[in-house]
């Protein structure tokens, strides 16, 4: 009995938290500023402006901390629940899309995993552009081959796949109408779809979303722990976000390939051209009014890296991305918390239905929260971050150089001062060699928390989707879990040198020619 008192005390003083807590912390936040510039204007010395400017910034921290509670929820939630649809009524015409440079190996596969489809051929068109392919690559010959239509476009200047795709938009626009097509689907060229993936992302389109994304998959799960790491990045993003998200009829992010949408998502163009066209696309979409759902039963699988440089490479061009993307929609999702100007009951959003004055409200205050909630996803927090921890740990270290703060008010001292009295340090030198050894061990404490935290996301995963992951011996998936937090610290330093390097986008090869039949007996 008391320890279920215990257990509801802590949740109640959870509950009590997310309320609190910001409010808390704001007022830290402000303060901190206050006292900075009392400080500074009244000359109340360095120890008291620097502990006030401390104040500011863990106070802005924690506040942001505290707004992003909720996708605590969202991993909760995605333990248990996901969206389902009903079978649907009408069977919608669709285009499939593809972007190929230089993909003859594997174009082939994914055509003809469409091709076994168990919806009717004849409401499915498939487009590939050929983009700036090699002249002795044959993409366009084996995409016409399996009856594919086929563009080819040569534009050295304009290499990203957003480009490739705002061409093939256009040349579908130009000889059959954008309207051709009810809705949409994306997809790389090393892509292979289960046979009824059409079928199940028509329940979700039949059902009214504009907006949908899929199960994403690995072909290649089992080749090394690069390839590893990925499948686990994309099936943790189903569980911690697609599902939940999609459960609360919000937005959740497409990750480039393997979405649908409808036709009036893009009457105006293709105009997602940067880095990571579908970052860019997934706030547009949120910033116009649009949901994006997510299809659990639909499932599709594509190939990963398996090389560090590769992987490396693909990295620093979705960070820059993730950049651009903050940069270019950032601002207009921060405004649309605020004021959405009709966007989420627009007649493209809601489908023309006539709407109530109360499910008109509901709309603007969902789309507010998705606004918000896109914004945490482009917002690039590993930068400020690294910044803040940089500069709070180097004014920490100033007050103990000064004198003014020891180990003891900040972090755990215990093994630094036993090391200082054992080697018998002059005191001369015990302040400089404390605030090194602080920040040293507070570091390696903080990374050993995050690497082992890394490892219980990789053995979550590979149990709870434990039936949809391909067979893998079991020492395999140790070594697996036991690497995959290198995965996590690879995209934060890639992060870090996006921030300064210019990116260009180079295609990410692909050499796993497996056929969906010989993939569904490793499953």
């Amino acid at each position: 009995m008391s320890l279920l008192r215990k257990l509801l005390s802590e949740l109640v003083g959870y509950v009590q938290g997310i309320f609190t807590n910001p409010v808390t912390h704001s007022r830290k936040f402000i303060n901190g500023i206050v006292d900075f510039f009392k400080g500074i204007f009244l000359g109340l010395g360095a120890n008291f402006i620097i502990r006030a400017l401390i104040d500011a910034i863990n106070g802005i921290s924690e506040l942001i901390s505290d707004l992003l509670f909720y996708k605590t929820i969202y991993k909760i939630v995605g333990i248990f629940a996901t969206r389902k649809f009903k079978p649907a009524e009408n069977q919608h015409k669709y285009a499939i899309l593809v972007a190929a440079r230089n993909e003859e190996a594997v174009i082939g596969q994914l055509i003809d995993s469409i091709r076994q489809q168990d919806y009717p051929a004849e409401l499915v068109d498939i487009y590939v552009v050929a983009d700036n392919c090699d002249e002795d690559d044959k993409t366009a010959e084996v995409s016409r081959q399996m009856g594919a239509i086929c563009y080819e476009r040569h534009d050295m200047e304009h290499r990203t796949k957003g480009f490739a795709l705002q061409y093939l938009v256009e040349c579908i626009r130009r000889d059959v109408g954008i309207d051709a097509y009810e809705g949409y689907f994306i997809f790389d060229a090393d892509n292979l779809l289960k046979r009824d993936f059409i079928s199940r992302m028509n329940d979700a389109f039949d059902a009214g979303e504009k907006i949908i994304t899929s199960y994403r998959n690995t072909k290649n799960f089992d080749d090394n722990w690069i390839s590893a790491s990925y499948g686990v990045h994309w099936l943790r993003t189903v569980r911690s976000e697609h599902r939940p998200r999609s459960l609360f009829r919000l937005a959740t992010r497409i990750q480039g390939t393997g979405f649908l949408f409808a036709w009036e998502v893009i009457k105006d163009g293709w105009n997602y051209t940067s880095l990571t066209e579908d970052r860019a696309f997934c706030a547009d979409a949120v910033a116009n009014g649009y949901k994006i759902s997510y299809n659990n039963e639909a499932e599709f699988y594509d190939e990963q890296p398996v090389d560090m440089k590769t992987a490396w490479v693909q990295r620093v061009r979705w960070a820059k991305g993730h950049l651009q993307a903050f940069t270019e929609t950032g601002p207009q999702l921060a405004k649309h918390i605020f004021v959405t100007g009709g966007a989420a009951n627009r007649p493209e959003v809601t489908g023309n239905k006539p709407l109530s004055k109360g499910k008109r409200f509901l709309n603007n205050i969902r789309l507010r929260f998705m606004s918000f909630d896109m914004l945490s996803i482009v917002y690039p927090r590993a930068i400020p971050t690294l910044i803040k921890k940089i500069v709070v740990y180097g004014l920490r270290v100033s007050l103990i150089l000064m004198g003014t703060m020891t180990v003891r008010t900040w972090f755990c001292p215990d093994i630094i001062e036993e090391g200082l009295r054992f080697f018998g340090i002059d005191p001369i030198f015990k302040a400089p060699l404390e605030a090194c050894l602080m920040l040293a061990l507070f570091t390696f404490t903080w990374t050993i928390y995050t690497y082992v935290q890394g490892i219980i996301v990789a053995a979550y995963i590979y149990i709870i989707e434990h039936r949809r992951i391909m067979k893998i011996k079991w020492y395999k998936k140790v070594w697996f879990c036991l690497t995959f937090p290198i995965f996590d610290i690879i995209g934060k330093l890639a992060m870090y040198v996006a921030l300064f390097r210019r990116v260009e986008w180079k295609p990410t090869p692909h050499n796993a020619g497996i056929t969906l039949d010989e993939l569904d007996k490793k499953l």
